[in-house]
């Protein structure tokens, strides 16, 4: 078995959070042409509010924070996405090059369905709804984001699991001519993510398509990412184009990188610290520089939703 050395660059090593702190229904083909119209990334993050294809949406309330969302700026110019550099502006500077359609995505694994399906096939049946989650990094940053997609359970259900599927795994796009990032080792490439498949059924879990009412950006996963709230930013694969079903807990880049550092389930818990800093509190984007930390919540601020996945777990073990 060969042994994949701890990348050189670690999120803490990058970009301190608090440099830029103070910076600044249904769907019918709608993605296919909502990635041909979309405004070029970077002139996205340097715009003064929401840009690019409008998508019809309906509110979820019942599954969004009341919190205010970040701005336009902070949501798509501050964004951890090594796959077009690991500086936290370099997503808005270098993604524009990708194409995001036409798109496609693998089904494989432990189901009954399985090949390959377009995008636009993959979204038809479901509505599409907004819901606004707060997200944490592990370098001790939070955002509210107001995110546009579907239910994760809906679409998996389309494909009939089997008994067989403890676990579901999901692959990002592996393109260096278009993904500058993916020409250096700084993890193994394509990047790898994966949910227990109750986790994933879970109504919290999103297929994220858009923001603020818009389609995606590209630096921020265009044009199909994950978002699970309770978890932290990394689980949040973007540019998704393969899901597997599997029986056995699947390798994933960050833990398979720094397996001490990023445990497979990766729930916010301020009660265990990061071997390098601790994450008993936090400081939201755009708040700016000399604004006061706030308090960590377990799983969070999702606990009374999703504890009971974790009964009898040990939180600090399995991490």
């Amino acid at each position: 078995m060969s042994r994949r050395p701890v990348p050189s660059i670690l999120p803490s090593e990058i970009t301190a959070p608090e440099v830029y702190a103070s910076r600044r229904r249904f769907l019918t083909g709608a993605l296919a042409v909502a990635a041909a119209s979309a405004v070029p990334p970077a002139l996205a993050a340097a715009s003064t509010g929401p840009v690019g294809r409008e998508l019809g949406a309906h509110r979820n309330a019942a599954l969004s924070t009341t919190e205010p969302p970040n701005s336009w700026e902070d949501v798509t110019g501050y964004n951890n996405y090594y796959e077009f550099g690991t500086g936290k502006e370099d997503p808005a500077a270098n993604a524009g090059r990708l194409r995001t359609a036409p798109w496609s995505v693998t089904i494989g694994g432990e189901a009954e369905v399985k090949g390959s399906v377009t995008l636009e096939d993959l979204l038809k049946p479901h509505p599409l709804e907004e819901r606004v989650y707060r997200l944490r990094c592990v370098e001790a940053w939070s955002m509210v984001i107001p995110w546009v997609g579907i239910p994760l359970g809906d679409v998996l259900r389309r494909f009939r699991p089997t008994s067989r599927a403890k676990y579901v795994a999901f692959t990002t796009l592996r393109d260096p001519a278009q993904m500058p990032g993916q020409r250096y080792p700084v993890l193994d490439w394509p990047y790898a993510e994966g949910l227990r498949i109750d986790e994933a059924m879970h109504p919290l879990a999103l297929l994220a398509v858009g923001l603020y009412g818009r389609v995606l950006p590209n630096q921020n996963g265009a044009p199909l990412r994950l978002v699970v709230p309770w978890k932290y930013g990394f689980k949040s694969i973007k540019a998704i184009v393969r899901i597997d079903f599997t029986e056995r807990m699947p390798a994933t880049s960050w833990n398979r990188a720094a397996p001490n550092e990023y445990g497979f389930f990766a729930n916010v818990n301020p009660a265990v610290d990061h071997p390098r800093w601790s994450q008993r509190t936090e400081r939201r984007i755009g708040a700016g520089l000399f604004a006061a930390r706030q308090p960590t919540q377990p799983f969070n601020g999702y606990a009374a939703e999703v504890a009971g996945l974790y009964g009898g777990m040990d939180l600090a073990r399995w991490f």
